[in-house]
């Protein structure tokens, strides 16, 4: 959990000094390109692109399966909201009804962005040994309006904030004893580099263009599936990798801990030194 957060805020510490020097899912309101999310980190806050004129439907009959699984099911009953794929049973508790197959009208199983073990993905959140607590006031800022997103035509946002609403506080309660009690496993794999594979923007993460060649990262985070398979199937044990501009991490990692020598104040007073926050 400690090294989790400390990369991120590292990464993300890291560009800013930088700077200073599966399913598409409809999304609700908009706001004028020049003052959206996207339009300044188009790369954070991701914007599906239109597919391209050769893509193909996946075969809903085709027989599908994961690496460690014993599990075979229909291509079709992968993007079932309320009965997500559970690839791999045995590497989590057992599942209570929210997070396994929803509750009721509106409210989608956790397990379906989340994912079973509650790793999550890059267009979501990683739940898995989040702080009780927290979770549960997360939710209840949703049912009261109050956790908003930066970029509102992006779809798992808004996707969440009407899950969240919809949410009762025993139905929030119970997914986040959950998750709050599974350890979360490090599987996004940081690399810095100054070249990356050429992307767009589909199922609300980057995927790269079969043959598009490279091109430089410039000052982006660039995070994508190790396997793309695997995740469009809901593999809860394939993981991603990031890519992230070289240095990235030791200009971060010295703005998180000491403020950049004077430049801003270090991240670590307000937010403590293992990033989890102060009381």
């Amino acid at each position: 959990m400690k090294i989790r957060i400390l990369i991120g805020a590292a990464v993300l510490g890291g560009l800013i000094t930088a700077c200073a020097s599966g399913v598409p899912i409809e999304s609700t309101g908009s706001l004028p390109d020049t003052e959206s999310a996207n339009s300044i980190l188009p790369w954070a806050f991701v914007l599906n692109d239109p597919p391209p004129d050769d893509a193909e439907a996946p075969d809903p009959d085709e027989i599908v399966s994961v690496p460690g699984s014993a599990l075979s099911m229909l291509r079709s009953d992968i993007n079932i909201n309320n009965g997500p794929p559970d690839w791999h049973p045995d590497g989590h508790p057992t599942m209570p009804e929210l997070v396994a197959r929803g509750g009721g009208e509106g409210v989608v199983a956790c397990g379906y962005c989340h994912l079973p073990n509650g790793q999550g993905k890059p267009e979501n959140a990683g739940l898995a040994g989040q702080p009780l607590e927290y979770i549960i006031q997360q939710m209840k800022d949703y049912q009261n309006g109050l956790r908003r997103t930066g970029e509102p035509r992006m779809g798992p946002p808004a996707f969440m904030m009407r899950i969240g609403a919809a949410t009762s506080d025993e139905q929030a309660r119970a997914a986040a004893e959950y998750f709050a009690a599974i350890e979360f496993k490090p599987w996004i794999r940081v690399v810095e580099t100054s070249m990356v594979p050429v992307t767009r923007f589909a199922g609300s993460i980057h995927q790269v263009v079969e043959g598009g060649g490279m091109e430089p990262i410039g000052i982006r985070v660039v995070e994508m599936p190790e396997d793309l398979r695997r995740t469009q199937l809901r593999d809860d044990a394939s993981g991603f990798i990031a890519y992230v501009p070289e240095g990235a991490l030791e200009r971060g990692a010295h703005l998180v801990n000491t403020g950049g020598d004077g430049r801003t104040v270090s991240c670590t007073i307000c937010h403590g030194a293992d990033l989890r926050g102060i009381g």
